[in-house]
């Protein structure tokens, strides 16, 4: 006797696999299951009479009132606005945000985190600068929510995503370095190993400096995670007697961390060196000398995400939110010294 409304937890519960692994084989993703596991899921579904309805499952995803944020637990603050922006554009909208964290780069927690909302109906899932292992990025990719990455840029036309044009981050803050009258500016904790987004925002870095006709040196270059430590980090290669006169830090928390650094190795902020920092939170007013950035729409990309989940925005793939300098106290002109 056929069962009636069968469901993927149905099948893997016969099966014994997952909900993600069905989810898979039945949306034909190859690569991610043995071919006895594929013959097994589907000669499980046609047992119990499992029949997908596309229809059905649309309406239960609009009616939804879930709305899942995925959050990559990188060593920074950004994420905070972000949230906060979803949350306010979330609630009044009736929808319940359901905060999940994928690790910093963790394939497998990536995974545990997709297959939690994969397990129950969700309206959309918002993805908080994670860069989804590819086997999870067909995950996501099999299960039909909509979705939509925050706060990172990938390659390609295809992928949805909000955040800031990197190239211009890079761009438009070692310009405002140069119009301070810097010529030797430093590039710490960015990411430009691996991340798309360190990548970019060193070339409009290296791009800005090359219509000043200035080449940068290798020392002026220490990548880094982005995090406290790792700003500490590029300020104890930088040394006593850096040889640059600003350095244009990954992010808030990296840029105190130079700052600090440089103050145990006797160097006064900004009178020795001048420190900028790309995102622009809060940390920016809190600190002494307060922080000079290039300054991120985090809220707003918070916003367009949730309203692009609810359709209210015209469906743009990808979208870059506004950036701006904003000056504070942690730089100032370069006046050469005899």
């Amino acid at each position: 006797m056929t069962m009636m409304g069968v469901t993927i937890k149905d099948i893997a519960k016969q099966a014994g696999v997952s909900p993600a692994t069905v989810s898979r084989v039945l949306a034909n993703k190859a690569g991610f299951f043995g071919a006895q596991t594929a013959q097994k899921v589907r000669q499980t579904a046609k047992e119990l009479g499992y029949r997908k309805n596309t229809a059905a499952t649309e309406l239960v995803t609009q009616r939804s009132h879930d709305l899942a944020v995925i959050v990559n637990t990188t060593k920074t603050n950004f994420a905070t606005q972000i949230i906060e922006g979803i949350q306010a554009t979330a609630f009044p909208a009736d929808l319940n945000v359901i905060i999940l964290y994928a690790g910093d780069g963790d394939a497998e927690r990536q995974r545990r985190a997709l297959e939690t909302v994969i397990e129950r109906s969700v309206r959309g899932i918002l993805l908080l600068s994670v860069d989804l292992a590819p086997e999870n990025l067909a995950l996501l990719q099999s299960t039909e929510i909509p979705y939509c990455f925050l706060s990172i840029s990938f390659e390609g036309p295809k992928m949805p995503f909000i955040t800031s044009d990197d190239w211009q981050v890079g761009y438009q803050a070692t310009k405002y370095l140069l119009e301070r009258g810097h010529r030797r500016i430093g590039l710490a904790a960015v990411d430009t190993q691996v991340s798309i987004t360190g990548q970019l925002r060193e070339a409009g870095y290296r791009q800005a400096l090359a219509e000043a006709g200035i080449t940068p040196r290798p020392t002026w270059i220490h990548p880094g995670d982005y995090s406290y430590p790792a700003g500490q980090a590029a300020m104890q290669a930088y040394g006593a007697h850096p040889d640059v006169t600003a350095v244009l830090a990954g992010s808030d928390l990296a840029g105190i961390g130079v700052m600090n650094q440089a103050r145990m190795l006797g160097l006064m902020v900004p009178v020795d060196l001048s420190v900028m920092s790309i995102d622009g939170t809060d940390l920016c007013d809190i600190v002494q000398p307060q922080l000079t950035s290039l300054t991120q729409s985090f809220y707003d990309m918070g916003v367009a995400g949730v309203n692009r989940m609810l359709a209210t925005e015209t469906p743009q793939q990808q979208r870059f939110t506004p950036i701006q300098v904003v000056a504070r106290d942690s730089v100032v002109d370069f006046v050469a010294r005899t």
